[in-house]
Order: C-alpha cells, then sequence, then structure tokens
C-alpha cells in the first residue's frame, strides 16, 4: 500500500473519531468519494493500526443506528420549509 494511502487513512480515522462524523460528512471534508473513505476504514486501517480501526468502528456503528432518525429530521424539515 502507498504511504499516501495510508497516511489518508489515519487522517480519516482521526476525523471520524474526533467529530463523531458519518461517512457522508467524511467524504465532502476530505475530497473523496464515500467508497474511498468506507474502504480506507474498514479494510485498510485494520491492517494499519487494529485500535484505531476499533474505535472508528464504534462511531460508524452508532452512525448506522441513529440514521434512521436524522432521515426523520431531514424530511420534516424538508416539508416544513414547502409549507412556509
Amino acid at each position: 500500500m502507498k504511504d499516501y494511502i495510508e497516511e489518508r487513512a489515519l487522517e480519516i480515522a482521526k476525523y471520524i473519531i474526533n467529530e463523531n462524523a458519518t461517512v457522508r460528512q467524511t467524504a465532502m471534508v476530505f475530497g473523496v468519494s464515500k467508497s474511498t473513505v468506507h474502504k480506507d476504514v474498514t479494510e485498510r486501517l485494520p491492517k494499519i493500526n487494529p485500535l484505531v480501526a476499533g474505535d472508528v468502528k464504534k462511531v460508524l456503528d452508532m452512525n448506522k443506528a441513529e440514521r434512521h432518525i436524522r432521515g426523520g429530521k431531514a424530511t420534516k424539515m424538508k416539508y416544513k420549509a414547502i409549507n412556509n
């Protein structure tokens, strides 16, 4: 694996942990695709640093468990904006 990919994976991991960020938010900040972020943290990161990978997995699992709530809030805001 190339050095810049390892560095990116670690930077992405730090960002996700510190900000409790979603894959989509992280992709926008780093200017890469959601697929790249996901591959970095699920496939590459465990080989580079398994401890950090575990921390990232906890954040992503929490985000996954809460995504239906965020989706509901977004829909509510959308229709509220339309009706005003």
